[in-house]
C-alpha cells in the first residue's frame, strides 16, 4: 500500500470517529433537553403546590446544640437558564429555591459561641451555605486580650434550593441539594435517561423532609 493510501485510510478512520462522536454528543443533548423539559415542568407544578402547603422542614442548628424553632419552607420559585452548545440553544440549568422561616411568627435572633477551629469551620460553612444574616464578634479575655471564643448573632431565616446543571458532553445532570435536611449539602449525578416522574417524586419527598431514596 502506498503512503498516500495509508494517509487516506487514516483520514477516513478519523472522519468516521469524528462522525460517531458527533452523533453521540447530539444524542446526549437531545436526551438532556427532554429530561430538562420534564424537570422544569415538574418543578413548576411542585412549586405551586408547596407555596400553598408551606411544609414543615427538618430541624436546623448552626452548631448542633442550639436548636432553631420549628421551621417551614415557603416562597418557592423556579428558574431555568440556557446556553449555546454546538450552535444550538440548550438548557444549562434548572433550579428551585425557597425560604426557610419559623412556622409561627417572624424570624428571631439567636446566638452561638464557638472556641474550637472545627466548630468554627462548621458554623461559618452553614452560615454561608444558608445565606444566614449574621454578625461575628470576637470574645477576648478582659486582661490578657487572648481570644476566648467567636460569637455569632444571627436571624433564624435561611435558604434552601436544588440546582440541576446539564453536562452536554456526558449526557448527565448534576443535582446540587442545599439545606433539604437541616443545614446540609448533597450532590448526585444522574444520566438523562434516569430522569422520570418516579425519581422526581423522590426529590420532592427530600425537599419536604420526608423519607426519600433520592440521596
Amino acid at each position: 500500500m502506498s503512503f498516500l493510501n495509508q494517509l487516506k485510510n487514516q483520514a477516513k478512520a478519523l472522519q468516521t470517529q469524528q462522525f460517531e462522536n458527533s452523533q453521540q454528543l447530539e444524542a446526549y443533548t437531545a436526551g438532556l433537553q427532554k429530561a430538562c423539559d420534564l424537570l422544569l415542568y415538574y418543578l413548576q407544578d411542585l412549586a405551586r403546590q408547596l407555596n400553598v402547603l408551606q411544609p414543615a422542614v427538618p430541624g436546623f442548628s448552626l452548631d448542633g446544640k442550639v436548636r432553631w424553632p420549628q421551621m417551614k419552607a415557603t416562597g418557592f420559585t423556579v428558574d431555568s437558564r440556557r446556553k449555546t452548545v454546538r450552535n444550538k440553544e440548550v438548557f444549562d440549568s434548572v433550579g428551585i429555591g425557597w425560604d426557610v422561616v419559623p412556622q409561627v411568627g417572624q424570624p428571631v435572633g439567636g446566638l452561638v459561641s464557638v472556641n474550637f477551629p472545627p466548630d468554627l469551620k462548621r458554623v461559618e460553612g452553614r452560615l454561608a451555605l444558608g445565606q444566614v444574616r449574621h454578625e461575628r464578634k470576637e470574645i477576648r479575655h478582659p486582661e490578657k486580650n487572648a481570644l476566648q471564643a467567636i460569637q455569632f448573632e444571627y436571624l433564624t431565616q435561611t435558604r434552601g434550593y436544588v440546582n440541576v446543571t446539564a453536562d452536554h458532553d456526558k449526557g448527565q445532570l448534576l443535582f446540587r441539594l442545599v439545606n433539604t435536611s437541616g443545614f446540609d449539602l448533597s450532590e448526585m449525578m444522574y444520566p438523562a435517561e434516569r430522569i422520570n416522574h418516579d425519581l422526581l417524586d423522590e426529590l420532592a419527598k427530600r425537599i419536604v423532609g420526608q423519607e426519600s431514596r433520592f440521596v
